[in-house]
């Protein structure tokens, strides 16, 4: 009688495997990020604290994001990633963790600062690791994949600090991050991959591709990341001002605005995303300079609905804002995939550490202060956000300039 085999069962493979657990770690961070604009009331009833405190807290996260920023860049092309990852995350989650734990402003303080240490940890390794996995053609899709937790994790963290907040106290809500956070931290030890640094690299190796002081001299690297940070000025702005703004222009109430702003972010970012992901995937089977230019565009047909928004007819908000976002999350994996791609394996961690550090010095960091500043002495927040359309021109004409120094994806990988 003939025996029949029965064919192996397919195994998931390193790269798709570290991909799932390091998606999985990102919308853990970013649900852990929105928690608190989610229950931003609670918190500031049982601790008394001013508008500008509760302001501090969010840029304690970024300054400390920023600062750590390139210091662990620096470490991640000079030590194994693996085990830096695991120690990000476990360090955001363990601060999490210790919400439990605060009772005063001050520590509270403390807190958000040693989460942006952990979150800068993760946020830099995650995208050189899998640009190790794959070549240069394919980072883009990966990376769109990759970034859909951020929108993803924004909802359902202002979905966990409303909800769970109301019902079971302010500090409920930080567990739904802290301890699966420790646990897919104990699964990347276990089934995470750590492939060797630029083997899926096919650009040659200049020295503005390997090299530290060559990121200076990289118009690639250098548009790619300044054409970001004037971007991350405008979406921290609007981010932070536009459910206000709705309030007081289009006669929403403050739940009403929130809502609608995180499902107008959820809906958009997941579908801009893909979208945008997508149409440069296809761009690049034509153009090499497509991630560049589907940026450039993404930010042109933001303006004109930003615009709209903000000075147009009042029954056009929402049209507008809805247009405004899909728009906006259109660049998000062609523009993290055009500055991965612009630098090589040995300068990768240090690059994207650098980038992190810019667009956060450049755009969010301060861009909500700075607008909170023009409302109050314009007395008017309309013309305030205008400043958030001026940073899209000014982000706009840089990636178009960028696109010229696009580096062809065809090229042998040689030294120099």
């Amino acid at each position: 009688m003939k025996t029949l085999l029965q064919p192996p069962r397919p195994r998931i493979s390193p790269a798709a495997g570290t991909l799932v657990l390091l998606i999985v770690l990102n919308l853990l961070n970013y649900i852990d990020r929105y928690i608190l604009p989610g229950e931003l009331s609670l918190i500031q009833s049982d601790f008394h604290s001013t508008d500008q405190q509760m302001g501090a807290l969010t840029t304690a996260l970024f300054f400390f994001y920023m600062i750590a920023a390139p210091l662990t860049g620096w470490m991640g092309d000079r030590f194994p990633r693996k085990p830096l990852i695991i120690a990000g995350a476990v360090l955001w989650s363990l601060a999490t963790l210790g919400t439990a734990w605060v009772h005063d402003y001050q520590t509270l303080y403390i807190r958000h600062a040693l989460v942006g240490v952990g979150e800068a940890t993760f946020g830099i390794f995650a995208p050189a690791v899998l640009a190790d996995f794959y070549p240069e053609r394919e980072r883009n899709r990966i990376l769109s994949f990759f970034y859909l937790s951020i929108p993803v994790g924004a909802a359902l963290g202002y979905l966990a600090g409303g909800q769970i907040g109301s019902h079971w106290g302010w500090r409920a809500p930080f567990f739904v991050c802290a301890l699966p956070g420790l646990l897919i931290a104990a699964l990347y030890g276990l089934w995470g991959s750590e492939p060797e640094r630029g083997s899926s690299d096919h650009i040659r190796q200049t020295l503005n591709r390997t090299t530290f002081r060559g990121l200076f001299r990289n118009p690639a690297f250098l548009t790619a990341t300044f054409g970001l940070a004037a971007l991350t000025f405008a979406m921290g702005g609007i981010s932070a001002w536009v459910p206000e703004f709705l309030r007081r222009a289009a006669g929403f109430s403050v739940g009403g605005a929130s809502q609608i702003v995180g499902a107008i972010t959820v809906i958009d970012g997941i579908s801009g995303t893909l979208v945008g992901g997508w149409l440069a995937q296809r761009w690049l089977g034509t153009n090499h300079r497509a991630l560049y230019l589907l940026s450039f565009w993404s930010v042109a047909l933001t303006l004109p609905c930003g615009i709209l928004l903000f000075f147009g007819p009042r029954a056009w908000a929402i049209p507008a804002l809805f247009a405004a976002e899909f728009f906006l999350f259109l660049n998000t994996g062609p523009l993290n995939a055009a500055i991965v791609n612009s630098v090589t394996g040995p300068v990768r961690a240090t690059a994207i550490g650098l980038n992190l550090f810019i667009i956060h010095c450049f755009g969010d960091t301060f861009s909500p202060q700075i607008i909170g500043a023009l409302s109050d002495r314009l007395q008017n927040l309309r013309l305030a956000l205008g400043a958030t359309l001026i940073a899209l021109v000014v982000s706009g004409i840089i990636l178009r300039t960028g696109a010229r120094f696009a580096p062809p994806l065809e090229e042998a990988a040689a030294s120099f």
